[in-house]
C-alpha cells in the first residue's frame, strides 16, 4: 500500500505524520496540497463526508481568486483542473448610491490593463474548485484524508501534538486549525477570540442576465450595505448583497420571483433582464480575530484566525496568504533541520502574517462603517475620496495591485514558485 498512514488506520493503529490539519474546507485542502508539494506527510481531518463536498450541479456558490491566489493554485497543481471553468475579472467598478436612484457621479474604475501581470483575479464556482482539490488530494500519497471525522481531544506531549478523531489518535509535530470562525483547535489551545457583530446579513446567489458582463466586477455601496456583482462564465454573475438583518430576513423569506423583484432596483438594468441561476444562501456578517495565530504546536489559518467582512472579497485570498506563508516557514525550517512545531519557527509565521491580517481587518471594518450609512456629510467625503482615487493613475494602480494580491512580502507559492 502506497500510503503508510492509511495502512496504519486499516490495522487499527495510531497515525503518525508530519502535520495534522483540522478542517477539510478550501483552506484545509489547499494547505494539505501545499505541504505535500514540499514533501510533508499530512493528515487532513474533515468533519464532512467527501460526498457532501462533491456537487455536480451549480448551487450558486463561487469565489473571487486574486491573481496571486491563482499562482498558488498553479504551484500546488490545481489550476489546470479549474482554469477552463474560470472567468477572468478584467475591470472593477466601484460606485455609491441608493437603490433605484442610480450611482453617484463620483466612482472608481480599475482596469487590468494598468498592470502588466494580467487579470486582477478570476471567479470560480465552488463545485469546480472543491472537485479539483479532492481529486488532487486523492492522487497524493502524502495526504491521508479522514472524512467524516470529528476531533474530540487535542493535546501536546513533549515534541508531539495529538488529536483524537472518532477514536483514532493522530500524532504529528504540528496541528493546523483550518476549522473556521468557531475553531475548536483554537479553543482547545486556549487561544481567545474577539467578536464584532455588524448586524448585517450577506445574501448570496447567482444571477443570469440577458447581456454579457464583459468580465467587469461591480461593487455598489448602498446605505444598508454593499452589493457586489461578480462575473461568472457565460451570461451569469454572482452577487453578495449585504443588508441589515431585519431586511435580509424578509428577503430570505421571499420566493425566487419576489427576491428577484426586490433585487432589481439595486442591481439595475445595465445587464438587461435578470433571473435566478442557482440556489440562494445567507450568512451573518461579523468580524472575528484571535489574540494569537499560534500556540504550543498549533497554528491557525484563514477564518480560524481572522474572519473579515466580505466587502473587499478577500476572505479566501486571506486564507491562501496564510497558507503560503505557513508552508514556506515550515519548509524552510525542515531544510535547516529545525523542529517544524517549535515556538521560534511558528513565531516566524505569526510575525509574517500578523500585521497584514490586522490591517485587512481594520480596512474592511472601516470601509463598512464608512460606506454602510446614509449620513450626508460622510457620503460627501467618501464620494470625493472615490473621485480623487479615480483621477490619480498612481493611486489606481496601487489599488489594482492590492486587489490582485501582488503587494507586500509575498511567499514563494503566491509568486507561482515551488516550496
Amino acid at each position: 500500500m502506497d500510503n503508510p498512514a492509511l495502512a496504519l488506520i486499516l490495522q487499527g493503529m495510531s497515525i503518525q505524520n508530519d502535520i495534522t490539519i483540522v478542517g477539510g474546507g478550501l483552506n484545509g485542502s489547499a494547505l494539505a496540497l501545499a505541504l505535500a508539494s514540499g514533501g510533508f506527510s499530512v493528515t487532513l481531518i474533515d468533519s464532512l463526508a467527501v460526498g457532501t463536498r462533491e456537487l455536480a450541479e451549480f448551487d450558486g456558490r463561487s469565489y473571487a481568486l486574486a491573481l496571486a491566489s491563482k499562482r498558488l493554485l498553479s504551484a500546488i497543481g490545481v489550476w489546470d483542473a479549474v482554469k477552463a471553468d474560470t472567468q477572468p475579472m478584467l475591470e472593477i467598478k466601484v460606485t455609491d448610491g441608493r437603490a433605484g436612484e442610480g450611482p453617484s457621479p463620483f466612482w472608481m474604475h480599475f482596469d487590468h490593463a494598468e498592470i502588466e501581470e494580467g487579470p486582477m483575479g478570476f471567479m470560480v464556482e465552488d463545485r469546480h474548485l472543491r472537485r479539483a482539490f479532492l481529486d488532487a488530494i486523492d492522487a497524493s500519497d502524502l495526504i491521508t484524508h479522514l472524512a467524516p471525522a470529528t476531533v474530540t481531544e487535542q493535546r501536546v506531549i513533549g515534541p508531539w501534538a495529538e488529536v483524537v478523531a472518532d477514536g483514532q489518535t493522530v500524532r504529528s509535530r504540528l496541528i493546523v486549525g483550518c476549522d473556521g470562525r468557531s475553531s475548536g483547535v483554537a479553543e482547545r489551545a486556549g487561544i481567545k477570540r474577539s467578536f464584532k457583530d455588524y448586524e448585517q446579513t450577506a445574501l448570496v446567489a447567482a444571477i443570469g442576465h440577458a447581456e454579457p458582463h464583459g468580465g467587469v466586477a461591480h461593487q455598489f455601496f448602498m446605505p444598508a450595505g454593499p452589493l457586489a456583482i461578480l462575473p461568472l462564465t457565460g451570461n451569469r454573475s454572482a452577487i453578495v448583497w449585504a443588508e441589515d438583518r431585519a431586511r435580509a430576513d424578509e428577503l430570505s423569506a421571499m420566493d425566487n420571483d419576489g427576491f428577484i423583484d426586490a433585487l432589481r432596483p439595486a442591481f439595475g438594468d445595465f445587464l438587461g433582464d435578470i433571473h435566478l441561476a442557482g440556489a440562494r444562501f445567507s450568512y451573518p456578517l461579523n468580524l472575528t480575530e484571535t489574540d494569537s495565530l499560534i500556540a504550543d504546536r498549533v497554528a491557525l489559518v484563514g477564518d480560524a484566525a481572522h474572519g473579515v467582512h466580505p466587502i473587499a472579497g478577500q476572505g479566501l485570498n486571506q486564507g491562501l496568504r496564510d497558507i503560503a506563508a505557513l508552508a514556506e516557514v515550515v519548509a524552510d525550517a525542515l531544510r535547516r533541520g529545525e523542529d517544524i512545531g517549535a515556538p521560534d519557527v511558528l513565531e516566524r509565521y505569526a510575525g509574517w502574517r500578523r500585521f497584514d491580517a490586522s490591517m485587512l481587518a481594520r480596512a474592511t471594518d472601516t470601509f463598512n462603517a464608512l460606506f454602510s450609512n446614509d449620513n450626508q456629510a460622510v457620503r460627501l467625503v467618501r464620494d470625493l475620496g472615490l473621485g480623487i482615487v479615480n483621477a490619480s493613475p498612481a493611486l489606481r494602480r496601487g489599488f489594482i495591485r492590492e486587489a490582485a494580491g501582488l503587494t507586500g512580502d509575498l511567499p514563494r507559492l503566491l509568486q507561482g514558485q515551488s516550496l
